[in-house]
């Protein structure tokens, strides 16, 4: 598309026009009533969420990887979804990637220019030895960014599934991906600052997308993330708090069987309500597919 005019994340949002006219307040009430307008527009496209979270489960239980590609704002907030899998879910750092355009040095200063180039797009897929198995998520709130154009390119040619999020209905028809999701946010309050309602939208199709496949592949019981690494006092404490709320266990009790368990919640777990032993209990886990659900049969 060359018209980018066209394009809803870069059209004037006549609501928001004059806002440089009012008092702070107003302002704020201003970006808040848009901001409003974000979590329907995502719910409209809760089927096609669906059916992209079914695709990266399957991609998981092949040994396939999910892989973020984005620029800008859309690349930071794919690398702050990945990086928050391995301490949330246990899972190991390499399952879900955030790529974005000229590497890490973007996450904290803007590189204009980097997104442009649809070749360094799939290089980057080539650097992570990309396979069939795979899962890559193209994120652009415009639909037409040339480093993740190129990225879904090579993703299709290597024969991974393909997933694309993009704020821009005029775009779709540019996008060859298995799924488009599509939120349409409408006009942002500064004309193509993305990174205010497009960028919310994306976050919360990313937040929907891992958190459900993760409770697809047994790393949630009820709503409690039951194979959290406890890297810090504050996942310590939630460690021991989740193995209280499942077993009626004391505080004290919970923490000495944690330290049986070698820090593993979903083991500790087992341990108690299957009088087994470390190795027994990892033994009913692998049998049950890690379930925690069907190992405890409750």
């Amino acid at each position: 598309m060359k018209d980018r005019a066209k394009l809803t994340t870069e059209k004037r949002n006549y609501k928001t026009a004059n806002i440089d006219k009012f008092s702070t307040l107003e302002i704020v009430n201003i970006i808040n009533r848009q901001d409003r307008l974000v979590a329907p527009a995502v719910a409209r496209e809760r089927k096609h969420i669906a059916k992209a979270v079914d695709i990266i489960v399957r991609g998981f239980r092949s040994g396939g990887r999910l892989f973020y590609v984005g620029a800008g704002t859309s690349g930071r907030l794919g690398v702050l979804d990945a990086a928050e899998c391995p301490p949330t879910y246990g899972v190991r750092p390499t399952l879900v990637q955030g790529i974005i355009a000229s590497g890490r040095r973007t996450l904290v200063r803007s590189v204009e220019g980097a997104e442009d180039v649809a070749g360094n797009g799939a290089k980057a897929l080539i650097r992570k030895k990309l396979k069939a198995v795979d899962v890559v998520v193209g994120i652009a709130a415009c639909g037409i960014t040339p480093f993740v154009q190129g990225a879904i390119k090579k993703a299709k040619q290597t024969g991974a599934a393909t997933i694309f999020i993009t704020c821009a209905p005029q775009a779709k028809k540019e996008i060859a991906a298995d799924i488009i999701i599509n939120p349409v946010v409408g006009p942002e309050v500064i004309t193509g600052s993305t990174r205010m309602k497009a960028g919310t939208a994306t976050k919360l199709v990313l937040n929907t997308l891992t958190t459900a496949a993760m409770i697809k592949t047994g790393k949630v019981y009820g709503n409690l993330m039951v194979d959290l690494r406890a890297t810090n006092f504050k996942l310590q404490d939630r460690s021991e708090r989740i193995i209280t709320d499942v077993t009626g266990l004391s505080r004290p009790a919970a923490r000495k069987l944690l330290k049986k368990a070698r820090g593993l919640v979903k083991a500790a777990i087992v341990m108690h309500l299957k009088k087994a032993g470390f190795r027994k209990a990892i033994k009913i886990l692998r049998q049950c597919n890690e379930s925690l659900r069907t190992a405890i049969g409750k």
